[in-house]
């Protein structure tokens, strides 16, 4: 059963929710019954997470009786909006929180929560050192970040230049996102050059300065890779403020989100690591939902990755 949930998650991963999600902790206007509350507590709002969200939704409408309520923090650092939505949920009465956690600091309230008989389960990244969750629905960021290395391993040559614009240092999900991509280049990564390492804080607009910064050092750079979409979004812009042509630079992103397929598709980024985060809200809230009602879950759910170039965008 839990196999179909995700076969039935990853088929319609690319879809986008339509409208934007409350900062506030809110019920959600397609309860089927509210008998059962459980919380759903996002990073912040971008396209990834709103697919995440529409996952969520998708999966309400298989079941009875569940009332979900959603929380979402200000940025990819917001750590204390997470708390508050936790604490706030935790008033509210839930018997589950399905979350995307910031950082290790939102520990001590998810174990709160927890000691209050309530069910956590972490969505897109892990929290390693968090040992009461029950289960963890998530890319494998290691092997995401491998795949986008070996494919530039096929791009680049000995003596290439390479940036990196990372996401928010210290998150393992982020920091494996770059390890890996560094271990995908194989034999050929002492014979390139790694010129700058950025944090973006996966922002967009943080990505577009860092790149900015790294173009006005290196003009004649072969390659950058992004561990975040919205980075390689600004990358984007930052590439063609510097003048450079379409297909210039050699441009790797990571999430696929949909901005960043319409990219690929124009040639103006080159490839993307498409995640699945719309199964990771239609299988981390049916899992969520097991694990409240003591039936046994999975530790790890991997939802997937591959490769998008210009070949199979469409």
């Amino acid at each position: 059963m839990f196999r179909s949930r995700i076969a039935l998650g990853a088929a319609v991963a690319v879809l986008l929710a339509a409208g934007a999600i409350m900062a506030a902790v809110v019920p959600s206007t397609t309860t089927a019954g509210g008998t059962t509350k459980v919380g759903l507590i996002t990073k912040f709002p971008v396209a990834f997470y709103f697919s995440l969200v529409s996952g969520a939704k998708t999966w309400l409408r298989t079941v009875k009786n569940v009332q979900i309520l959603y929380g979402q923090g200000a940025s990819a650092t917001d750590d204390a909006g997470e708390i508050a939505a936790i604490q706030d949920m935790i008033a509210q009465g839930v018997k589950g929180i399905a979350i995307t956690p910031v950082s290790a600091s939102e520990i001590p309230a998810l174990t709160a929560a927890v000691h209050d008989g309530i069910k956590v389960v972490l969505l897109d990244n892990d929290l390693p050192t968090f040992t009461l969750k029950s289960s963890v629905i998530a890319t494998d960021n290691l092997e995401g970040g491998i795949l986008a290395g070996r494919y530039l391993a096929t791009r680049l040559k000995p003596g290439d230049t390479l940036a990196i614009l990372e996401g928010v240092p210290g998150v393992p999900a982020l920091d494996d996102r770059v390890s890996g991509m560094l271990t995908g280049l194989g034999a050929l990564k002492p014979k390139i050059k790694v010129v700058s390492e950025l944090e973006t804080d996966c922002d967009q607009t943080k990505g577009e300065q860092a790149a900015q910064t790294i173009l006005t050092a290196n003009p004649h750079l072969t390659a950058i890779y992004s561990a975040c979409g919205p980075p390689a979004l600004g990358a984007i812009q930052a590439i063609k403020h510097a003048g450079i042509k379409p297909g210039g630079i050699i441009l790797v992103g990571f999430d696929g989100l949909q901005q960043e397929i319409q990219a690929v598709k124009a040639g103006i980024e080159t490839a993307t690591v498409q995640q699945h985060p719309f199964a990771e809200g239609y299988d981390g809230l049916a899992t969520l939902l097991d694990a409240i009602e003591g039936r046994p879950v999975p530790k790890f759910v991997n939802t997937g990755t591959g490769i998008i170039t210009r070949a199979n965008a469409g």
